[in-house]
Formats: structure tokens, sequence, C-alpha cells
């Protein structure tokens, strides 16, 4: 987590779609992560929206070295 009080008042959320573009991901993909727990959310209403800082330490952790 990038602010160590836990304010998240100036926090960038970014809609399920905007993930999925940013992931280049179809927004299924992104639901299965929100709902296994793996990418953290909240929920506003009917739909999720999930920190900008989240999705991409979720990117930076998913890397792995293939050669």
């Amino acid at each position: 987590m990038s602010n160590p009080t836990g304010d998240i008042s100036d926090a960038q959320f970014l809609t399920v779609a905007e993930v999925a573009a940013m992931m280049r991901v179809s927004k299924m993909t992104v639901y299965r992560l929100v709902h296994s727990g793996e990418l953290p959310a909240v929920r506003v209403g009917r739909s999720f929206r999930v920190r900008e800082t989240d999705a991409n330490e979720y990117l930076r952790k998913s890397f792995y070295d293939a050669g």
C-alpha cells in the first residue's frame, strides 16, 4: 500500500472496464480476479471500483521470468 496512514481520500479508482483495458484482458477476467480476492475492489451500488495502485501492484506481482 502506498499510503501507510490508511487515508484513501486521494486514491484514484478505476472501473472494471478501465482495469480490463489497462491489463488488456476482458471485463470477465477482472470480475474473476475481484471475486477470487486476487484483486482488491470496493463495491459501489451494483458495480466495482479498483484502486489504480492495487491494479498496478497486481500487474507488478504477476511478472515472471520466461527465459
